[in-house]
């Protein structure tokens, strides 16, 4: 399903330019009293009696989702996995990228995380490529900033809960180049880098620093991603040879 708000607004931090790809929730249900064997499958706590499983058509917007849900509700994300190849080559019409599920002791908390992680999904968690005007089949990526992290990202990133995150995401080679230039464009420290290919066959990093350099990491990631996917052979040749 789609829930988009009418407007979008892009992140002042990032180049002109840019339209946002919101995702899109695929499935979204609650199953209040999960059977204690398929519990036990998914890792819960012996505290968690209710789940809330979500699909969606892009994996990294659910992973900050779902920290995000974490933020609003006693919920655990108990289970987060992306699926090979991508929404592209789906298993099903509801599977998208990646399946996500939050785990709590009240089905009233996993409620709440699942109302806080759509509206997160509509307004914030997008990835972006230029405008078509601009340019034409342009990578799609993720320049995402988080100003407080929940206990799910915070963990993956091995920082303290509330601390900012840049998490950046885009294909293979825009992702070496890009996070090269957001490494050198601020003062961050990097976290955790996913090498290419991931599952869907993209690559990044988690950075971390105050939020003003994460923005400024962010900002140069993305720059980088739009100038190597305008010149990708700029390396191919030397000038001063012809």
């Amino acid at each position: 399903m789609k829930n988009v708000p009418d407007r979008i607004d892009i992140p002042h931090w990032l180049p002109d330019g840019l339209e946002a790809l919101p995702p899109t929730l695929l499935s979204c249900r609650a199953i209040p009293f999960a059977h204690m064997a398929l519990r036990r499958e998914l890792g819960c706590a012996i505290t968690h009696t209710s789940l809330g499983l979500v699909t969606a058509d892009q994996d990294d917007a659910l992973y900050a989702a779902l920290d995000h849900a974490t933020k609003f509700a006693r919920v655990d994300v108990v289970y987060a996995k992306s699926f090979y190849a991508g929404s592209a080559h789906a298993s099903g019409p509801l599977s998208g990228e990646i399946l996500g599920v939050l785990a709590a002791a009240d089905p009233q908390e996993i409620a709440e995380a699942l109302n806080a992680l759509r509206t997160y999904l509509a307004e914030h968690a997008h990835f972006y490529k230029p405008r078509a005007q601009f340019a034409a089949n342009q990578p799609a990526f993720f320049p995402h900033v988080i100003a407080e992290t929940g206990h799910y990202l915070s963990a993956a990133a091995g920082i303290a809960p509330g601390q900012p995150l840049a998490y950046l995401i885009a294909p293979p080679v825009e992702s070496v180049v890009a996070v090269d230039a957001a490494l050198k464009a601020a003062d961050v420290r990097l976290c955790r880098y996913f090498g290419p290919p991931t599952e869907t066959n993209f690559g990044g990093a988690y950075l971390t620093g105050d939020l003003a350099a994460l923005e400024a990491a962010a900002a140069a990631f993305a720059q980088a991603v739009l100038d190597v996917a305008r010149a990708p052979l700029a390396a191919a040749r030397r000038d001063d040879r012809g």
